[in-house]
């Protein structure tokens, strides 16, 4: 009789555990899926070193612009929502126009990040892009 108890009581911590895994499962899918994260426009500030006025310019994803002699053009821009520091990240290609030699060279190919902007920076003599927001 002793055997037949211990042998229910391990069926039901079996049964316990199984319950227990399945809810912490259904938890741990997310609630929102990052394809409601990127948006369609991106926001970016330019300033003209030369003259010291800023400009700011919205651009439409996909979507290339021509801004005096750089053409930009915004690939991706996703807000998280998730953190408590909001944090704007954007894949921008930049061409300078005046260079001649091979317009495909990209004086800037990749992410930028409102928060800290140096950790890739815009590098151009006469011109300095800030990504401000993704809507």
């Amino acid at each position: 009789m002793l055997s037949k108890k211990n042998i229910k009581a391990g069926t039901l911590n079996k049964f316990l555990i199984l319950i227990i895994l399945c809810i912490l499962g259904f938890q741990s899918f997310p609630a929102q899926t990052e394809i409601n994260l990127v948006n369609k426009n991106t926001d970016i500030k330019i300033l003209d070193k030369i003259s010291s006025k800023n400009e700011l310019v919205n651009l439409y994803n996909g979507v290339e612009i021509i801004y005096k002699d750089l053409a930009i053009k915004s690939m991706k821009c996703t807000n998280s929502e998730f953190d408590d520091n909001l944090e704007i990240k954007a894949y921008i290609q930049v061409r300078d126009l005046t260079k001649k030699d091979n317009d495909k060279v990209y004086v800037f190919n990749g992410w930028m990040f409102s928060s800290s902007p140096s950790i890739a920076p815009f590098d151009h003599p006469v011109y300095d892009i800030w990504l401000v927001n993704c809507r």
